[in-house]
């Protein structure tokens, strides 16, 4: 696991750092005493903490469980899961124990225990899984984006593709699905919820993976900040000259043929913002109200006169 590094390196493994910082948060913090478990290795080992009547610590459990999936991962798949991996579970179990007060030493921490979260425990109780959940997809989806990992379903989604050819999303998804299942019969035949059903829990566990994982699709695809727009038109010239001079945006011309009309001519591809999109089609409408005109989102731009994505 040599690391090679570079200013690129830093940068990664300190947002790694800060994305594991969240998800520890959402996970020791909000959701762990609300009995509502989040799939995969975290949920496994907030199930084998309840089991074990709470004495177990949620962060070391899900160091012991990723351990030998590392090993496994590493000896079928080579060095895909190396350094960022090892680390990224590390230090997400750390900062789990961290938050909650279990690392020997530092008991006076748990932030799970003070007034604000046992308030919404008790009386707000669908605002703290949003909260949990919100800072589990945003903290993931750090970690995801900076090429880091925290192991666990994704190196069984890894093997079960190569060996069975089975789709990495359907594998997650049954992972999910049967640790969540265990983790709500834990629940309900040691009654460790009182207030709430074990079926209740265990729905809005399903609810967390659902907000968890639109939040890491968001971190990883970012919000759609632009529109790319082609545009086929007699007065193709014209057009681009338009965007060129009032817009302050290039244009690309692409020679197209119209198989219906059978006629060669040039479209025109050009990339703006939002706000910018309806002055564009304004701009056409005036110049060419025949024009043929598609916008689609766009999600990244590199290049002149566009803010780039971290």
């Amino acid at each position: 696991m040599k690391i090679r590094w570079t200013k690129h390196t830093l940068r990664d493994y300190f947002f790694i750092t800060i994305g594991a910082v969240l998800m520890a948060l959402g996970i020791s913090v909000f959701l762990v005493d609300a009995r509502v478990v989040p799939g995969g290795v975290s949920g496994l080992a907030m199930a084998l903490h309840y089991l074990s009547g709470d004495r177990i610590p949620v962060g070391l459990m899900i160091w012991l469980l990723n351990i030998p999936l590392y090993v496994w991962g590493i000896r079928v798949l080579g060095a895909r899961f190396g350094a960022r991996t090892f680390y990224g579970f590390t230090i997400s179990a750390f900062f789990i124990d961290f938050f909650r007060g279990d690392i020997p030493g530092l008991s006076m921490l748990a932030l799970n225990r003070t007034d604000t979260i046992q308030d919404l425990l008790h009386h707000d109780f669908l605002f703290l899984v949003l909260i949990g959940a919100v800072l589990l997809g945003i903290g993931l989806g750090i970690i995801f984006k900076f090429k880091g990992s925290t192991a666990g379903s994704d190196i069984i989604a890894a093997i079960l593709q190569k060996r069975y050819g089975t789709k990495p999303g359907h594998a997650i998804m049954m992972v999910d699905f049967l640790v969540i299942s265990f983790a709500g019969l834990v629940i309900y035949l040691k009654e460790l919820s009182p207030d709430r059903p074990a079926m209740s829990l265990t729905l809005y566990a399903f609810f967390l993976l659902f907000i968890s994982a639109r939040l890491i699709d968001v971190i990883l695809d970012g919000f759609d900040y632009a529109r790319s727009a082609m545009i086929i038109s007699k007065k193709h010239d014209t057009i681009a000259e338009a965007i060129e001079h009032r817009l302050s945006r290039g244009a690309t011309a692409l020679k197209v043929r119209g198989l219906y009309t059978d006629v060669d001519r040039e479209a025109i591809m050009t990339v703006v913002t939002r706000k910018e999109i309806a002055l564009l089609m304004e701009m056409i409408e005036d110049i060419d109200p025949h024009a043929f005109v598609t916008v689609h989102k766009v999600q990244e731009v590199l290049g002149n006169g566009f803010r780039r994505r971290i």
